[in-house]
């Protein structure tokens, strides 16, 4: 089953596959504003597991974001772990 950690805290949770990261992401501590991939307020970084997300979409195109650098709201993860921190 797939896991979100937070890298700064350890804290993590479960998710399933291809499940949107959000909720699950918000408590462990990331802040969110408009969740539509506008404002950037959830914006994170990805020091392990990139490849275990969705690919890019293009809000976050459009925010210079890349694989390492992810809007929360936008993601899905697709299998494996996935640690992030808050950028």
């Amino acid at each position: 089953m797939p896991k979100i950690t937070n890298n700064q805290t350890r804290e993590s949770t479960e998710l399933g596959e291809d499940e949107p990261i959000r909720e699950a992401i918000e408590k462990l501590g990331v802040p969110f504003g408009c969740e539509e991939g506008i404002c950037g307020t959830c914006m994170i970084s990805i020091p392990e597991g990139e490849d275990n997300l969705s690919e890019l979409t293009e809000a976050e195109k459009d925010l210079m974001r890349d694989k390492k650098h992810r809007l929360a709201c936008q993601c899905r993860i697709k299998k494996s772990e996935v640690k992030f921190e808050m950028s």
